[in-house]
């Protein structure tokens, strides 16, 4: 009886500190992690038990809300042109799935929270997953269908005000050096009558005009890349909606989908 009594003590002790260590270990993963900013480098940092006590199983979400959650959070992601994919709830053996896919890969994302895949699209998706399962987190507001454009629609560039006051600058510059240098050299073949020690200070004239001159191709220069650049972004960006069929309405011919595969 002495020895059972003594020892219960000791038994019960060992519980309790399970819990308290877990709890430490919540504490540290949420100074760690900034769950708000989530990302694939985050998920491939965490160890098994940060990553057990971070995301309990017993509170996750799951089932339709779940794809709900991680369609509206994709969409918005998708809005703001920090994921390139295109989304659609499917119906697979009688369960409803979201499907996440790009010219170049693609993500399936069951029920239970589960998911599949290859590609970019697939390492996007994971962390979106895991945040949307937690009730903590907020998912932001779906901002419709037309999260993505139609390629006609892609404009050549974002920065077209800002590369005419950059050509503005480069065409003022280029004048005043122009300006600069033929009155330098009107001075040096004395044509304009000024006095002779004159002429002998005017080269300094000419050095500021060739200053002036070398600065303003330079800009135009700088102008010009980056209305090449931005029309090749543009073009890119319009040929990668186009193979994922944005335009067509078609699926890339790679998703493991059969047809007869249907959209809720």
């Amino acid at each position: 009886m002495a020895d059972s009594d003594s020892g219960a003590p000791a038994g019960g002790d060992g519980p309790r500190e399970e819990p308290e260590s877990r709890e430490e270990l919540r504490r540290e993963v949420e100074e760690k992690y900034d769950f708000d900013d989530f990302g694939p480098e985050d998920m491939a940092e965490m160890s098994l038990e940060e990553w057990e006590v971070a995301f309990d199983p017993d509170s996750w979400i799951t089932g339709d809300r779940l794809l709900d959650r991680v369609e509206a959070d994709l969409k918005h992601r998708i809005a703001v042109r920090d994921v390139f994919a295109v989304t659609e709830r499917i119906t697979r053996d009688g369960e409803s799935q979201l499907l996440a896919y790009s010219d170049e890969g693609y993500a399936v994302v069951y029920p239970d929270g589960s998911v599949e895949g290859s590609g970019t699209v697939l390492r996007d998706v994971k962390p979106t997953v895991a945040l949307a399962s937690m009730e903590e987190y907020d998912v932001p507001e779906d901002p419709g269908d037309d999260v993505l454009p139609d390629p006609d629609e892609v404009s050549e560039g974002s920065g077209d005000l800002g590369n005419k006051l950059m050509a503005t600058i480069a065409g003022i510059h280029v004048l005043a050096g122009v300006s600069m240098l033929a009155a330098w050299v009107l001075i040096w073949l004395d044509l304009l009558g000024v006095p002779q020690d004159v002429q002998q200070s005017s080269a300094l004239l000419a050095v500021v005009g060739g200053g002036f001159l070398v600065f303003g191709l330079f800009v135009f220069l700088l102008v010009a890349n980056a209305r090449l650049s931005d029309r090749f972004r543009s073009e890119e960006y319009r040929n990668r909606l186009r193979a994922a069929g944005v335009e067509s309405g078609e699926r890339p011919e790679f998703l493991p989908l059969d047809d007869e595969d249907a959209d809720d």
